[in-house]
């Protein structure tokens, strides 16, 4: 027995999130309008890591506390891009209807 999509409730195979392959592929080009996002978790990664890797060893921390801004540099980079992943996907369920279902103007 086949689970139906999440999004369109075709009964096909799914993939990890419950959604079918062709709800995946349109997922994927309406995402890309939104390519610039991944600029702000890595600019404010980076400002975590420039901070506490590079400030605080000037300022006499050890090379442990150096290390440390290096993994949560990068662990809220990845960690600000998955929740933005988890928006843009919830974005997409809740506002791209297909043509059809759109009301028309008259």
């Amino acid at each position: 027995m086949e689970v139906p999509c999440k999004r369109c409730s075709a009964e096909v195979p799914l993939n990890k999130r419950g959604w079918c392959a062709e709800c995946e592929l349109a997922f994927d080009g309406w995402v890309r309008r939104y390519a610039t996002d991944v600029i702000w978790p890595l600019m404010v990664g980076m400002t975590i890591l420039s901070s506490v890797a590079l400030v605080l060893p000037l300022l006499g921390a050890g090379s442990l506390i150096a290390t440390a801004g290096v993994f949560s540099g990068f662990g809220t980079f990845i960690g600000l891009y998955r929740h933005n992943q988890r928006r843009r996907r919830q974005q997409f369920l809740t506002a791209s209807l297909p043509r059809a279902y759109l009301p028309s103007k008259t």
